[in-house]
């Protein structure tokens, strides 16, 4: 474990861990209120990730986080009485199957489920059920306008 790590299980939590966990700057796991946080062999995080668990995450054998990837089993409750500030959740678990390689600033939410033999791609905001041996990754369209006195034109790259 590298300096500036954090590993917090709050009262009736639980935290399982295997063999073989590296944790690098920054990179904290979050076990809280009564949520459940497995973890397989051979499980890395780079630089600034975060693993919160509330309900249930499991996480396979050789699973690697790129730099800032977020796993998150919750969600703010914002409709509940008091909205945010009430500090109450919706859980649904998480679910990383083994040898998954899972890339820089990627975000998982509740409820996901991600097959053995997969890589998400960097940047992706991910929720629901990927299958194994999945390539996930989402697409951006970037657009560079070019304006001129007479009209403005712009260009899909």
């Amino acid at each position: 474990m590298s300096p500036m790590t954090e590993v917090t299980v709050d009262g009736k939590s639980e935290l399982r861990i295997a063999k073989k966990l590296k944790m690098h700057n920054g990179a904290k796991i979050r076990v809280r209120k009564g949520g459940k946080l497995e973890i397989g062999k051979n499980f890395g995080m780079s630089n600034g990730c975060v693993v919160t668990a509330y309900d249930h995450i499991k996480i396979g054998d050789n699973v690697m986080l790129g730099p800032n990837v977020l796993i998150y089993d919750q969600d703010h409750d914002y409709r509940a009485e008091g909205g945010v500030a009430a500090m109450r959740f919706k859980t649904a678990p998480v679910v990383i199957g083994n040898n998954v390689w899972i890339g820089a600033n990627t975000l998982i939410l509740r409820g996901t489920t991600i097959g053995d033999n997969s890589v998400i791609g960097g940047g992706t905001v991910i929720k629901g059920e990927y299958p194994p041996d999945s390539v996930i990754i989402q697409k951006r369209l970037t657009e560079v306008r070019e304006c001129n006195e007479e009209n403005s034109i712009y260009r899909r790259i």
